[in-house]
């Protein structure tokens, strides 16, 4: 089970600084659709969230991916000289 929450006085509370231009695109969204800058700013952040851990998770993914085929290329070109070696000494035994 989770454990629960300490709640201390303060605890919840975040000072962010922004630039004055996003600050006040934050404020024409609050005015729009008339709720108060702080309400506006939690829905924010809790849209922001989940976009992102998609973003985050999306890139790892990619990361993983590029190395996994890296490698997978790395072996097919050993694989291919190995063989040109095999082949080489192979028509030097046969001459």
């Amino acid at each position: 089970m989770t454990e629960p929450i300490a709640k201390l006085r303060g605890e919840h509370c975040l000072n962010v600084f922004v630039s004055y231009q996003l600050k006040q695109r934050i404020v024409k969204l609050a005015e729009k659709y008339d709720r108060t800058m702080s309400d506006m700013v939690r829905t924010l952040i809790k849209v922001g969230i989940p976009v992102m851990e998609g973003l985050t998770e999306a890139e790892e993914r990619m990361l993983r991916d590029s190395i996994d085929w890296a490698r997978k290329a790395r072996k097919v070109k050993q694989m291919k000289i190995e063989e040109e070696g095999y082949h080489k000494e192979r028509l030097k035994t046969e001459v």
